[in-house]
This record gives C-alpha cells, sequence and structure tokens, in this order.
C-alpha cells in the first residue's frame, strides 16, 4: 500500500501554493507593408524579416507600468520560495504580510494604470507626429479595450497531495511512493537553503553597513567613517527571525541557532541606534560576524 510521504504532508499544512499574473499591454504591433517595403528594397524574400512598431514610443506612463510589473515580480521572488515554473510556496506564517504587501501593490499597479489611461487618447495624438507615415489610428485599440489588456491577479492553490485510494499494483506503488518522497526531498531542501541564504545575505549586509570607510583626510591623517545604516536591512533580518522560528521545515537545529543567537544579536536594536552609538555598532557587527563564523560552510549549505 503506497504511504503518504511525510514531506508532502508538512509542506501542505505548513503553507499554500501561489501563482501572480501581471498582465501589460506590450502596445507594440507588426506592420506586414513596412516590412515588405524593407524586405523588397533589400532584395530579400518576404519572410527573411518583420518590422514591429512601437504604437507608444516608450511613453513614460506606460514604461512605468512595465517596471512596476517587474517591481512585482522581484517581490513575489523574494516573499515565496521556488516549487515549479508557474507556482510558488507560501509558508503560513508569511501569509498575512504576503497579502497586505500584495494589496499595496495592487493599488501602486492600478493608480499607475490609471494615470496612463487618463493620457492614453492624448498619447496617442501625439504619436500621429512621432509616428510620421507610419502611423494608422487602427492601431490603437479604446481606451476600454486597453484597460482590459492590464491586470494584476493572485491565485492561491492548496498544497496538492495524491490520491492514495486507488488500488495499484503494489511495484508501482513503490515507485510513485520513491518519486514522490524524491520529489519532495528535493523541494524541502531547496526551501531550507533558500532560508539560508537569505539569511547569510542579511547578516553579510548588516555586518558590512556596521563597519567603517577609511580614507586619508586633508591632512594626511587615516580617517574612518561610519557606513550607512538601511533601516530596510535590520527590519528584514528580524523579520527572518520571527518568520524561521515557525517555519522550520525539517526542524534543522542548525537553522534554530542561527536565527536564535541573531535574535539576541539584534534584541532591542534600532536602526537609530546604530546610527548613533558605537557600542551597539559593534555588538551587532560582532555579534553577526561571530555567527557567520562559528556556521562557516557545511555540507553544501550556505553560512
Amino acid at each position: 500500500m503506497l504511504s503518504k510521504p511525510q514531506h508532502i504532508t508538512s509542506l501542505a499544512t505548513s503553507g499554500i501554493l501561489v501563482t501572480l499574473e501581471v498582465n501589460v499591454w506590450s502596445a507594440t504591433k507588426q506592420d506586414r507593408e513596412i516590412s515588405n517595403e524593407v524586405t523588397t528594397s533589400k532584395k530579400a524574400d518576404e519572410s527573411a524579416g518583420r518590422f514591429v512598431k512601437n504604437l507608444l514610443a516608450n511613453n513614460a506612463e506606460h514604461k512605468a507600468l512595465s517596471n512596476y510589473r517587474q517591481t512585482i515580480y522581484n517581490w513575489m521572488t523574494r516573499a515565496t520560495y521556488g516549487w515549479n515554473k508557474s507556482q510558488s510556496y507560501l509558508p503560513a506564517v508569511s501569509l498575512p504580510k504576503f497579502m497586505q504587501e500584495f494589496a499595496g501593490h495592487q493599488d501602486s499597479f492600478n493608480d499607475l494604470l490609471e494615470k496612463f489611461l487618463a493620457k492614453y487618447d492624448d498619447i496617442v495624438s501625439d504619436m500621429a507626429f512621432k509616428q510620421g507615415d507610419m502611423f494608422n489610428r487602427r492601431d490603437y485599440p479604446t481606451v476600454d479595450e486597453v484597460r482590459h489588456k492590464f491586470g494584476i491577479k493572485l491565485y492561491r492553490y492548496e498544497v496538492p497531495q495524491a490520491d492514495y485510494r486507488c488500488q495499484i499494483a503494489q511495484d508501482l506503488a513503490d515507485d510513485m511512493a520513491a518519486h514522490y518522497n524524491r520529489q519532495a526531498q528535493e523541494i524541502v531542501q531547496g526551501i531550507v537553503q533558500e532560508q539560508y541564504d537569505r539569511l547569510a545575505d542579511v547578516m553579510d549586509s548588516l555586518s558590512h553597513c556596521c563597519g567603517y570607510d577609511e580614507f586619508t583626510g586633508k591632512d594626511g591623517e587615516l580617517k574612518q567613517k561610519k557606513r550607512k545604516i538601511y533601516e530596510g536591512t535590520l527590519a528584514k533580518a528580524k523579520q527572518y527571525c520571527d518568520d524561521y522560528k515557525k517555519f522550520n521545515l525539517t526542524d534543522d537545529t542548525r537553522l534554530t541557532d542561527i536565527v536564535d543567537q541573531l535574535g539576541i544579536t539584534l534584541r532591542g536594536v534600532d536602526a537609530e541606534m546604530l546610527r548613533e552609538s558605537e557600542a551597539t555598532r559593534a555588538h551587532v557587527k560582532d555579534g553577526v560576524d561571530d555567527i557567520l563564523a562559528k556556521f562557516a560552510p557545511r555540507n553544501n549549505t550556505s553560512i
């Protein structure tokens, strides 16, 4: 009888799968007439090339939407863990914060869209001059049509579990069990590795920020200058400590030790204290450096 792999059950009870779609109108159109003109003038076969018109000629409002789409995808990558090509894994402990941040991105995206649509008719009129003889009003959809070419949608799914009630041959059951266990183990290890990587990155940043840059003054003396403290880096480190205390899929004692020690090092520390207090900067830098040195890389795991 095929038994449920433990990690599949653990993943299913510890989080959900999410898919994010951000649609932005490309505002491009292939012009066959111009393509034929170019290939004919170059004495080439008509299938040898094509001409694609940029209908908005890098309009600033449209470009802002395209850029913000990438901002949202970058946030999604940081906020979740890899699952497959179309879905990402979101720990349950991160869900409230994730949904709050998603709502913020959704509002920002829609604000940019409304600003673009408000200027759309004027933009099209301006394109009549910028496109010259290439301009064709029929290339441009109406405002309502354009609105439907944009969108931001979030889909949430339960982590799937195979139906083990089916009556199948024992050898096939064994093969499937082995396959699911290998697949689940790879996913779990990938998530754990990503946690180590994120902790290592944020601790490296903290150590660097709490250090000093040396330079030679006008008097020829060697001087030191405090490096800039970023509030976001400190907040991220504390967030990782909170999240990973609750979300440790394999009960990895090494991960627990790192999180505990980092939490102790940062307890009661804020960005203003790091900027103003030499003692606090030294305390945090020494503590973080000690963690990084103590948990040096082993078994192909970062930190």
